[in-house]
């Protein structure tokens, strides 16, 4: 995949407005607060925009432009709006049209989405800009002014967090499409990442918010740990089960698809890996949901785990003494190689583990393609077997007693009275 040009665009884009924005926001309500002097001998004061001590490199034109405007305060104000409204105009076309031209290019559709997302947060920002400059041209109310820059400003942080939350979720699915690319980026970890990333850009837009207004945002904080013990106490079971499935989606050991075991004897087919809970969908077509806690806790037999999600299963098979070994572990072979379903990569095998009270204990060993298999071919394996073994005529013993009679002691018979 191509690198997208959007976000050298963008960067330059940032590079031009921040110059620019830096000094009339962290500057434009100190200049407010400080009311222009007045020489002795009665010379007028600097003009407003001159206050805001623009940048050494700015062009020799735009320092007239701001003597202009503070000499015409309406027809300036009216200038730089029309003005910044057709530069915010002029900034979507370069997006829409030029950069889009450049981005058609690449191989994914996630820039173009970017750009449509950041379209109007860019809109924003620029005419932001005139408006604030406008407010200055205006010489408003030093408090009035404040209020206006800090409402716009406002609106900006939230349009920019209003494309930031769903390009967010773009961003972290493009990256899942490529995990071999990026590892830790994997369809069960992308929720994770989505949380985490939202809180950050909601904590920094708080932030952010709280710096223009000039709120200290140290008690916020305070109250917020407070609360936080509180809730944690109230919803320590809930938390329990967050943090839970948190170590589950970072440690995976199981994804959705797996056949798991867990050591309570729930056995079943992983349908859903939540932050909460995980869903396990059993053989008889019931879902169980199983709180994290519990599973974080649990022994987890993976079925599907391993080297690959072939499972091999053990059919025990007993036959009478004095039979030849060999036949029956070539007839037992025999029956696993002709079922369609065991695999014959890695090849079924048969062991002899032991002597029983009444019969030879043989074992076979053979591999079936899916854990999910395991009780219906398990069934049709021994139905197989049984039926094979009786047709060579190998008898499958059961336990048998012979009843030895000493002595059978002689009835006493009544005599005949009559």
């Amino acid at each position: 995949m191509k690198q997208p040009r959007t976000v050298v665009v963008l960067l330059v884009l940032v590079g031009l407005v921040l110059p620019w924005a830096a000094p009339l926001v962290a500057q434009g309500a100190e200049g407010q607060e400080k009311p222009a002097e007045s020489s002795a001998e009665g010379e007028e004061a600097a003009p407003i925009l001159r206050s805001w001590e623009w940048p050494e490199w700015t062009p020799q034109p735009v320092l007239q432009a701001s003597d202009w405007i503070q000499a015409n305060p309406l027809l300036g104000t009216l200038v730089l709006v029309v003005g910044f409204w057709l530069l915010a105009k002029l900034s979507e076309f370069v997006i829409l049209r030029i950069v889009a031209r450049l981005t058609s290019r690449t191989q994914t559709d996630v820039d173009d989405q970017l750009l449509r997302l950041v379209q109007r947060p860019i809109f924003i920002t620029v005419f932001f800009i005139g408006l604030t400059l406008a407010s200055r041209a205006l010489q408003l109310p030093d408090a009035f002014s404040v209020a206006v820059i800090g409402i716009l400003l406002t609106f900006v942080i939230f349009s920019w967090l209003g494309a930031a939350l769903p390009g967010l979720r773009l961003v972290l699915d493009a990256l899942g499409r490529h995990s071999e690319r990026f590892p830790l980026i994997e369809e069960r970890t992308i929720p994770l990442f989505d949380i985490v990333g939202k809180i950050v850009l909601i904590g920094g837009a708080g932030f952010a918010i709280f710096g223009v207004w000039g709120i200290d945002p140290a008690p916020w904080f305070a109250s917020a740990g407070v609360v936080g013990i509180a809730v944690g106490f109230a919803a320590r079971d809930t938390l329990a089960n967050l943090f839970a499935g948190i170590f589950i989606i970072a440690d995976s050991p199981y994804k959705l698809g797996d056949f798991i075991t867990l050591d309570s004897g729930e056995r079943g087919l992983v349908t859903h890996v939540g932050i909460r809970s995980t869903r396990l969908l059993t053989r008889d077509d019931i879902e169980i949901t199983l709180p994290n806690s519990v599973i974080a806790n649990a022994k987890i037999l993976n079925e599907s785990g391993g080297r690959w999600e072939k499972e091999r299963i053990r059919l025990k098979v007993g036959v009478a003494y004095g039979v030849d070994v060999d036949r029956v572990s070539g007839i037992l072979e025999n029956v696993a190689l002709e079922h369609d379903h065991i695999c014959p990569d890695p090849a079924p095998r048969v062991r002899l583990r032991g002597f029983g009270d009444s019969s030879l204990d043989f074992e076979l060993l053979c591999w079936i393609d899916e854990p999910v298999l395991r009780g219906k071919l398990t069934h049709e394996m021994y139905m197989d077997i049984y039926k094979v073994l009786g047709k060579e005529e190998i008898e499958i013993p059961f336990p048998q007693r012979d009843l030895w009679v000493r002595r059978i002691p002689q009835a006493e018979i009544p005599e005949n009275n009559s």
